[in-house]
Protein backbone atom coordinates (compact mmCIF):
# COMPACT_ATOMS: atom_id res chain seq x y z
CA UNK A 1 0.00 0.00 0.00
CA UNK A 2 1.38 3.38 -1.06
CA UNK A 3 1.02 6.33 1.29
CA UNK A 4 0.73 9.76 -0.38
CA UNK A 5 0.92 12.58 2.17
CA UNK A 6 -0.15 16.18 1.53
CA UNK A 7 1.24 17.95 4.61
CA UNK A 8 0.17 21.42 3.41
CA UNK A 9 -3.44 20.20 3.50
CA UNK A 10 -3.13 17.77 6.42
CA UNK A 11 -4.45 14.99 4.18
CA UNK A 12 -3.11 11.52 3.29
CA UNK A 13 -4.27 9.29 0.45
CA UNK A 14 -3.62 5.55 0.44
CA UNK A 15 -3.23 3.84 -2.91
CA UNK A 16 -3.01 0.23 -4.03
CA UNK A 17 -2.87 -1.09 -7.57
CA UNK A 18 -4.35 -4.57 -7.46
CA UNK A 19 -3.04 -7.51 -9.54
CA UNK A 20 -5.96 -7.16 -11.98
CA UNK A 21 -4.99 -3.53 -12.64
CA UNK A 22 -7.66 -1.79 -10.56
CA UNK A 23 -6.43 1.38 -8.85
CA UNK A 24 -7.88 1.78 -5.35
CA UNK A 25 -7.60 5.11 -3.52
CA UNK A 26 -8.74 5.81 0.04
CA UNK A 27 -8.86 9.19 1.76
CA UNK A 28 -9.73 8.79 5.47
CA UNK A 29 -11.47 11.85 6.94
CA UNK A 30 -11.43 11.58 10.70
CA UNK A 31 -14.65 12.70 12.32
CA UNK A 32 -16.71 12.48 9.12
CA UNK A 33 -19.93 10.47 9.41
CA UNK A 34 -20.61 10.12 5.69
CA UNK A 35 -18.60 7.91 3.37
CA UNK A 36 -18.66 8.42 -0.36
CA UNK A 37 -17.39 5.96 -2.97
CA UNK A 38 -17.04 6.21 -6.74
CA UNK A 39 -16.26 3.32 -9.06
CA UNK A 40 -15.29 4.91 -12.37
CA UNK A 41 -14.23 3.81 -15.82
CA UNK A 42 -12.30 5.89 -18.29
CA UNK A 43 -15.06 5.58 -20.85
CA UNK A 44 -17.34 8.36 -22.00
CA UNK A 45 -19.49 9.58 -24.84
CA UNK A 46 -16.52 10.50 -27.07
CA UNK A 47 -15.20 6.91 -27.13
CA UNK A 48 -17.16 5.70 -30.15
CA UNK A 49 -14.21 4.47 -32.27
CA UNK A 50 -11.51 2.28 -30.75
CA UNK A 51 -9.39 -0.85 -30.94
CA UNK A 52 -7.64 -3.04 -28.38
CA UNK A 53 -4.03 -4.12 -28.82
CA UNK A 54 -3.92 -3.51 -32.58
CA UNK A 55 -6.95 -5.67 -33.27
CA UNK A 56 -9.63 -4.61 -35.76
CA UNK A 57 -10.97 -1.15 -34.98
CA UNK A 58 -14.57 -0.90 -33.81
CA UNK A 59 -17.02 1.94 -34.38
CA UNK A 60 -20.10 1.89 -32.14
CA UNK A 61 -23.37 3.90 -32.10
CA UNK A 62 -23.36 7.33 -30.46
CA UNK A 63 -24.74 7.32 -26.92
CA UNK A 64 -23.69 3.77 -26.08
CA UNK A 65 -21.62 4.73 -22.99
CA UNK A 66 -24.69 6.42 -21.49
CA UNK A 67 -26.91 3.50 -22.54
CA UNK A 68 -24.52 1.07 -20.87
CA UNK A 69 -24.58 3.09 -17.66
CA UNK A 70 -28.38 2.79 -17.56
CA UNK A 71 -28.33 -0.96 -18.16
CA UNK A 72 -25.74 -1.69 -15.45
CA UNK A 73 -28.32 -1.13 -12.70
CA UNK A 74 -30.53 -3.97 -13.93
CA UNK A 75 -30.01 -7.46 -12.54
CA UNK A 76 -31.97 -10.72 -12.90
CA UNK A 77 -33.41 -10.35 -9.41
CA UNK A 78 -34.32 -6.67 -9.76
CA UNK A 79 -33.02 -3.13 -9.51
CA UNK A 80 -29.73 -2.39 -7.72
CA UNK A 81 -31.09 0.91 -6.38
CA UNK A 82 -33.40 -1.10 -4.11
CA UNK A 83 -30.42 -3.00 -2.67
CA UNK A 84 -28.59 0.22 -1.83
CA UNK A 85 -31.73 1.73 -0.29
CA UNK A 86 -32.26 -1.32 1.93
CA UNK A 87 -28.67 -0.90 3.15
CA UNK A 88 -29.17 2.77 4.03
CA UNK A 89 -27.24 4.13 1.04
CA UNK A 90 -28.04 6.55 -1.73
CA UNK A 91 -26.70 5.48 -5.15
CA UNK A 92 -26.35 7.17 -8.50
CA UNK A 93 -24.32 7.19 -11.72
CA UNK A 94 -23.43 9.56 -14.54
CA UNK A 95 -21.75 9.60 -17.93
CA UNK A 96 -19.65 12.52 -19.18
CA UNK A 97 -17.56 13.10 -22.28
CA UNK A 98 -14.71 10.94 -21.02
CA UNK A 99 -15.79 8.85 -18.00
CA UNK A 100 -18.64 6.90 -16.44
CA UNK A 101 -18.98 6.80 -12.66
CA UNK A 102 -21.08 4.70 -10.29
CA UNK A 103 -21.35 5.94 -6.73
CA UNK A 104 -22.97 5.71 -3.36
CA UNK A 105 -23.00 7.66 -0.12
CA UNK A 106 -23.73 6.12 3.26
CA UNK A 107 -23.24 6.69 6.96
CA UNK A 108 -23.46 2.99 7.85
CA UNK A 109 -22.87 -0.49 6.36
CA UNK A 110 -20.02 0.89 4.25
CA UNK A 111 -18.42 -2.47 3.45
CA UNK A 112 -21.76 -4.01 2.50
CA UNK A 113 -22.51 -1.13 0.16
CA UNK A 114 -19.00 -1.24 -1.24
CA UNK A 115 -19.48 -4.92 -2.02
CA UNK A 116 -22.77 -4.13 -3.77
CA UNK A 117 -21.08 -1.39 -5.81
CA UNK A 118 -18.21 -3.60 -6.95
CA UNK A 119 -20.38 -6.62 -7.68
CA UNK A 120 -23.10 -4.97 -9.74
CA UNK A 121 -20.68 -2.98 -11.89
CA UNK A 122 -18.66 -6.14 -12.52
CA UNK A 123 -21.68 -8.31 -13.30
CA UNK A 124 -23.42 -7.05 -16.47
CA UNK A 125 -26.83 -8.44 -17.36
CA UNK A 126 -27.96 -7.62 -20.88
CA UNK A 127 -30.72 -9.42 -22.76
CA UNK A 128 -32.37 -8.67 -26.08
CA UNK A 129 -35.58 -7.88 -24.21
CA UNK A 130 -34.16 -5.48 -21.62
CA UNK A 131 -32.06 -3.69 -24.27
CA UNK A 132 -35.15 -3.10 -26.42
CA UNK A 133 -37.07 -1.85 -23.39
CA UNK A 134 -34.26 0.56 -22.53
CA UNK A 135 -34.33 2.06 -26.03
CA UNK A 136 -37.83 3.32 -25.36
CA UNK A 137 -36.85 4.81 -22.00
CA UNK A 138 -33.77 6.60 -23.33
CA UNK A 139 -35.64 7.79 -26.43
CA UNK A 140 -38.06 9.56 -24.10
CA UNK A 141 -35.12 11.07 -22.20
CA UNK A 142 -33.54 12.32 -25.45
CA UNK A 143 -36.83 13.84 -26.64
CA UNK A 144 -37.32 15.49 -23.25
CA UNK A 145 -33.93 17.19 -23.53
CA UNK A 146 -34.81 18.36 -27.04
CA UNK A 147 -37.37 20.62 -25.36
CA UNK A 148 -34.93 21.82 -22.66
CA UNK A 149 -33.76 25.27 -23.74
CA UNK A 150 -30.71 25.34 -21.46
CA UNK A 151 -29.50 21.95 -22.69
CA UNK A 152 -30.14 22.84 -26.33
CA UNK A 153 -28.27 26.13 -26.05
CA UNK A 154 -25.30 24.40 -24.38
CA UNK A 155 -24.95 21.56 -26.86
CA UNK A 156 -25.88 23.89 -29.69
CA UNK A 157 -22.71 25.81 -28.87
CA UNK A 158 -20.53 22.69 -28.91
CA UNK A 159 -22.15 21.65 -32.20
CA UNK A 160 -21.30 25.08 -33.58
CA UNK A 161 -17.67 24.69 -32.48
CA UNK A 162 -16.77 21.14 -33.49
CA UNK A 163 -16.94 19.55 -36.92
CA UNK A 164 -15.36 16.12 -36.41
CA UNK A 165 -14.57 15.48 -32.74
CA UNK A 166 -17.39 13.48 -31.04
CA UNK A 167 -17.48 15.95 -28.15
CA UNK A 168 -20.15 17.75 -30.23
CA UNK A 169 -22.46 14.72 -30.07
CA UNK A 170 -25.05 14.67 -27.29
CA UNK A 171 -23.92 12.34 -24.49
CA UNK A 172 -27.16 10.36 -24.79
CA UNK A 173 -26.80 10.08 -28.57
CA UNK A 174 -29.82 10.40 -30.86
CA UNK A 175 -32.99 8.34 -31.14
CA UNK A 176 -31.65 6.91 -34.41
CA UNK A 177 -28.22 6.03 -32.97
CA UNK A 178 -29.50 4.22 -29.88
CA UNK A 179 -31.84 2.15 -32.03
CA UNK A 180 -28.70 0.56 -33.50
CA UNK A 181 -27.46 -0.64 -30.08
CA UNK A 182 -27.60 -4.39 -29.47
CA UNK A 183 -26.88 -6.68 -26.56
CA UNK A 184 -23.72 -7.83 -28.35
CA UNK A 185 -22.42 -4.28 -28.84
CA UNK A 186 -23.04 -3.49 -25.18
CA UNK A 187 -21.03 -6.53 -24.10
CA UNK A 188 -18.21 -5.60 -26.48
CA UNK A 189 -17.98 -2.09 -25.03
CA UNK A 190 -18.34 -3.41 -21.51
CA UNK A 191 -15.52 -5.94 -21.83
CA UNK A 192 -13.29 -3.31 -23.47
CA UNK A 193 -13.77 -0.39 -21.09
CA UNK A 194 -14.95 -1.98 -17.84
CA UNK A 195 -11.81 -4.04 -17.34
CA UNK A 196 -10.33 -3.25 -13.89
CA UNK A 197 -7.15 -1.91 -15.52
CA UNK A 198 -9.26 0.89 -17.05
CA UNK A 199 -11.07 1.67 -13.81
CA UNK A 200 -10.54 3.43 -10.50
CA UNK A 201 -12.18 3.11 -7.09
CA UNK A 202 -12.07 6.07 -4.72
CA UNK A 203 -13.42 5.95 -1.15
CA UNK A 204 -13.47 9.01 1.12
CA UNK A 205 -14.94 9.55 4.57
CA UNK A 206 -14.84 8.08 8.06
CA UNK A 207 -13.06 4.88 7.02
CA UNK A 208 -9.81 3.03 7.72
CA UNK A 209 -7.60 2.72 4.63
CA UNK A 210 -6.20 -0.73 5.47
CA UNK A 211 -9.67 -2.18 6.02
CA UNK A 212 -11.06 -0.78 2.74
CA UNK A 213 -8.11 -1.85 0.61
CA UNK A 214 -8.00 -5.35 2.13
CA UNK A 215 -11.74 -5.75 1.57
CA UNK A 216 -11.55 -4.62 -2.07
CA UNK A 217 -8.48 -6.80 -2.73
CA UNK A 218 -10.32 -9.87 -1.43
CA UNK A 219 -13.39 -9.05 -3.50
CA UNK A 220 -11.32 -8.72 -6.66
CA UNK A 221 -9.19 -11.80 -5.99
CA UNK A 222 -12.37 -13.91 -6.00
CA UNK A 223 -13.12 -12.82 -9.60
CA UNK A 224 -11.33 -13.63 -12.84
CA UNK A 225 -10.60 -11.17 -15.63
CA UNK A 226 -8.92 -11.86 -18.93
CA UNK A 227 -5.76 -9.79 -19.51
CA UNK A 228 -6.58 -6.52 -21.24
CA UNK A 229 -4.44 -4.95 -23.94
CA UNK A 230 -3.93 -1.25 -24.54
CA UNK A 231 -7.07 0.60 -25.67
CA UNK A 232 -6.43 2.89 -28.64
CA UNK A 233 -9.09 5.57 -29.13
CA UNK A 234 -9.46 6.96 -32.65
CA UNK A 235 -10.52 10.52 -33.43
CA UNK A 236 -10.76 12.23 -36.79
CA UNK A 237 -8.55 15.25 -37.32
CA UNK A 238 -10.48 18.26 -36.07
CA UNK A 239 -10.22 21.40 -38.25
CA UNK A 240 -9.01 24.53 -36.49
CA UNK A 241 -12.02 26.61 -37.51
CA UNK A 242 -15.44 26.43 -35.87
CA UNK A 243 -18.17 24.44 -37.62
CA UNK A 244 -20.40 27.52 -37.78
CA UNK A 245 -20.16 30.98 -36.26
CA UNK A 246 -23.78 31.05 -35.12
CA UNK A 247 -26.40 28.39 -34.47
CA UNK A 248 -29.99 29.50 -33.85
CA UNK A 249 -32.60 27.15 -32.38
CA UNK A 250 -36.32 27.94 -32.19
CA UNK A 251 -38.07 26.89 -28.98
CA UNK A 252 -40.93 28.41 -26.97
CA UNK A 253 -38.93 30.54 -24.51
CA UNK A 254 -40.02 33.74 -22.81
CA UNK A 255 -36.51 35.18 -23.03
CA UNK A 256 -33.76 34.21 -25.51
CA UNK A 257 -30.79 32.20 -24.29
CA UNK A 258 -27.36 33.05 -25.63
CA UNK A 259 -24.26 30.93 -25.08
CA UNK A 260 -20.96 31.76 -26.73
CA UNK A 261 -17.42 30.52 -26.39
CA UNK A 262 -14.00 30.15 -27.94
CA UNK A 263 -12.73 26.93 -29.47
CA UNK A 264 -9.03 26.24 -28.95
CA UNK A 265 -6.68 23.78 -30.65
CA UNK A 266 -6.58 20.36 -29.01
CA UNK A 267 -3.96 20.62 -26.22
CA UNK A 268 -2.47 17.23 -27.06
CA UNK A 269 -1.13 16.74 -23.53
CA UNK A 270 -2.25 15.67 -20.06
CA UNK A 271 -0.83 15.90 -16.54
CA UNK A 272 0.22 19.15 -14.91
CA UNK A 273 0.53 20.93 -18.24
CA UNK A 274 -3.18 20.33 -18.89
CA UNK A 275 -4.03 21.29 -15.30
CA UNK A 276 -2.20 24.59 -15.70
CA UNK A 277 -4.15 25.31 -18.88
CA UNK A 278 -7.43 24.53 -17.17
CA UNK A 279 -7.06 26.46 -13.94
CA UNK A 280 -5.46 29.49 -15.60
CA UNK A 281 -8.37 29.60 -18.04
CA UNK A 282 -10.92 29.22 -15.24
CA UNK A 283 -9.24 32.02 -13.31
CA UNK A 284 -9.39 34.31 -16.35
CA UNK A 285 -13.10 33.60 -16.82
CA UNK A 286 -13.77 34.20 -13.12
CA UNK A 287 -11.92 37.52 -13.24
CA UNK A 288 -13.90 38.64 -16.28
CA UNK A 289 -17.38 37.21 -15.72
CA UNK A 290 -18.00 36.38 -12.05
CA UNK A 291 -20.82 38.17 -10.28
CA UNK A 292 -18.40 40.65 -8.71
CA UNK A 293 -16.60 41.52 -11.96
CA UNK A 294 -16.82 44.87 -13.72
CA UNK A 295 -18.08 43.27 -16.94
CA UNK A 296 -20.84 41.37 -15.14
CA UNK A 297 -21.98 44.44 -13.24
CA UNK A 298 -21.96 46.56 -16.38
CA UNK A 299 -24.03 44.05 -18.34
CA UNK A 300 -26.41 43.57 -15.43
CA UNK A 301 -26.90 47.33 -14.96
CA UNK A 302 -27.59 47.66 -18.69
CA UNK A 303 -30.27 44.94 -18.35
CA UNK A 304 -28.49 42.67 -20.84
CA UNK A 305 -28.06 39.67 -18.50
CA UNK A 306 -29.82 38.07 -15.54
CA UNK A 307 -28.37 36.37 -12.49
CA UNK A 308 -28.15 33.03 -14.37
CA UNK A 309 -25.28 34.37 -16.49
CA UNK A 310 -22.32 32.02 -16.02
CA UNK A 311 -19.18 30.52 -17.49
CA UNK A 312 -17.13 27.32 -17.62
CA UNK A 313 -14.03 25.90 -19.28
CA UNK A 314 -13.68 22.34 -20.55
CA UNK A 315 -10.50 20.66 -21.69
CA UNK A 316 -8.87 17.29 -22.26
CA UNK A 317 -6.00 16.23 -24.47
CA UNK A 318 -8.41 16.26 -27.45
CA UNK A 319 -10.47 19.42 -27.00
CA UNK A 320 -10.59 22.76 -25.18
CA UNK A 321 -13.31 25.41 -25.16
CA UNK A 322 -15.07 28.00 -23.02
CA UNK A 323 -18.81 28.43 -22.48
CA UNK A 324 -20.18 31.84 -21.44
CA UNK A 325 -23.73 33.19 -21.34
CA UNK A 326 -27.28 32.93 -20.08
CA UNK A 327 -30.66 34.60 -20.60
CA UNK A 328 -30.73 37.95 -22.40
CA UNK A 329 -33.36 40.17 -23.98
CA UNK A 330 -31.08 40.93 -26.94
CA UNK A 331 -28.37 38.40 -27.90
CA UNK A 332 -26.82 40.59 -30.59
CA UNK A 333 -26.54 43.61 -28.32
CA UNK A 334 -25.12 41.43 -25.54
CA UNK A 335 -22.42 39.99 -27.83
CA UNK A 336 -21.47 43.40 -29.19
CA UNK A 337 -21.24 44.87 -25.72
CA UNK A 338 -19.15 41.96 -24.38
CA UNK A 339 -16.74 42.33 -27.30
CA UNK A 340 -16.33 46.05 -26.52
CA UNK A 341 -15.68 45.34 -22.85
CA UNK A 342 -13.24 42.49 -23.56
CA UNK A 343 -11.30 44.55 -26.07
CA UNK A 344 -10.91 47.19 -23.37
CA UNK A 345 -9.47 44.52 -21.09
CA UNK A 346 -7.09 43.62 -23.89
CA UNK A 347 -5.92 47.22 -24.01
CA UNK A 348 -5.62 47.79 -20.27
CA UNK A 349 -4.76 44.28 -19.11
CA UNK A 350 -6.09 42.61 -15.97
CA UNK A 351 -5.07 44.62 -12.91
CA UNK A 352 -3.24 43.08 -9.98
CA UNK A 353 -5.91 43.78 -7.36
CA UNK A 354 -8.60 42.00 -9.39
CA UNK A 355 -6.25 39.10 -10.10
CA UNK A 356 -5.35 38.63 -6.42
CA UNK A 357 -8.98 38.80 -5.30
CA UNK A 358 -10.06 36.12 -7.77
CA UNK A 359 -7.02 33.92 -7.08
CA UNK A 360 -7.70 33.99 -3.34
CA UNK A 361 -11.36 33.18 -3.98
CA UNK A 362 -10.35 30.11 -6.00
CA UNK A 363 -8.01 28.99 -3.23
CA UNK A 364 -10.79 29.44 -0.67
CA UNK A 365 -13.24 27.46 -2.82
CA UNK A 366 -10.74 24.61 -3.12
CA UNK A 367 -10.18 24.48 0.64
CA UNK A 368 -13.95 24.45 1.26
CA UNK A 369 -14.29 21.62 -1.25
CA UNK A 370 -12.10 19.48 1.02
CA UNK A 371 -15.00 19.40 3.51
CA UNK A 372 -17.26 17.67 0.98
CA UNK A 373 -16.65 13.93 0.45
CA UNK A 374 -18.83 14.04 -2.68
CA UNK A 375 -16.84 16.84 -4.25
CA UNK A 376 -13.47 15.30 -3.39
CA UNK A 377 -14.38 11.91 -4.87
CA UNK A 378 -15.84 13.32 -8.08
CA UNK A 379 -13.01 15.76 -8.65
CA UNK A 380 -10.25 13.29 -7.74
CA UNK A 381 -11.38 10.63 -10.21
CA UNK A 382 -12.04 13.18 -12.96
CA UNK A 383 -8.47 14.46 -12.74
CA UNK A 384 -6.87 11.06 -12.12
CA UNK A 385 -7.93 9.84 -15.56
CA UNK A 386 -6.09 12.86 -17.02
CA UNK A 387 -2.93 11.94 -15.11
CA UNK A 388 -3.51 14.86 -12.74
CA UNK A 389 -3.37 14.87 -8.94
CA UNK A 390 -6.32 16.85 -7.56
CA UNK A 391 -4.18 18.14 -4.70
CA UNK A 392 -1.76 19.81 -7.12
CA UNK A 393 -4.42 22.44 -7.78
CA UNK A 394 -3.75 24.39 -4.59
CA UNK A 395 0.03 24.92 -5.08
CA UNK A 396 -0.61 25.78 -8.71
CA UNK A 397 -3.06 28.52 -7.74
CA UNK A 398 -0.63 29.73 -5.08
CA UNK A 399 2.21 30.07 -7.60
CA UNK A 400 0.17 31.62 -10.41
CA UNK A 401 1.22 35.08 -11.60
CA UNK A 402 -0.58 38.04 -13.10
CA UNK A 403 1.63 37.77 -16.18
CA UNK A 404 0.44 34.19 -16.78
CA UNK A 405 -3.19 35.24 -16.50
CA UNK A 406 -2.83 38.18 -18.89
CA UNK A 407 -1.02 35.94 -21.38
CA UNK A 408 -3.80 33.37 -21.11
CA UNK A 409 -6.41 36.07 -21.71
CA UNK A 410 -4.71 37.16 -24.94
CA UNK A 411 -4.33 33.56 -26.06
CA UNK A 412 -7.88 32.40 -25.40
CA UNK A 413 -10.02 35.27 -26.68
CA UNK A 414 -9.38 34.75 -30.39
CA UNK A 415 -12.40 36.23 -32.17
CA UNK A 416 -11.77 34.05 -35.23
CA UNK A 417 -12.56 31.07 -32.99
CA UNK A 418 -15.83 32.45 -31.59
CA UNK A 419 -19.00 30.34 -31.83
CA UNK A 420 -22.49 31.41 -30.74
CA UNK A 421 -25.62 29.43 -29.84
CA UNK A 422 -28.96 31.22 -29.48
CA UNK A 423 -32.26 29.69 -28.42
CA UNK A 424 -35.15 31.99 -29.20
CA UNK A 425 -38.88 31.94 -29.67
CA UNK A 426 -39.84 31.27 -33.28
CA UNK A 427 -41.58 34.66 -33.48
CA UNK A 428 -38.36 36.50 -32.49
CA UNK A 429 -36.91 38.79 -35.11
Amino acid sequence: MQTIPYPHLNETIYHEKLPNGLNVYVLPKEGFQKTYATFSTQYGSVDNHFEVQENQSVRVPDGIAHFLEHKMFEEPEGDVFASFASQGASANAFTSFDRTAYLFSATDHVLTNLETLLNFVQNPYFTDENVEKEKGIISQEINMYQDNADWRSYFGLIEAMYQKHPVHIDIAGTVDSIMQITKETLYECYHTFYHPSNMSLFVVGGVKAEEIISFVAANQAAKSFKPQGHIERHFEQEPTSVAMVKKVIDLPVSLPKCQFGFKEPAPGFEGNELLKLEITSKLVLDILFSGSSTIYQTLYDENLISDNFGHEYNCSSGYAFSVIGGDTKDPEQLLNRIRELLEQVGTDGIDRETFERSRKKKIGNFLRMLNSPEAIANEFTKYRFKDIDLFDILPMYESMTLEQVNARYREHFNWDQLAISIVQSSDSE
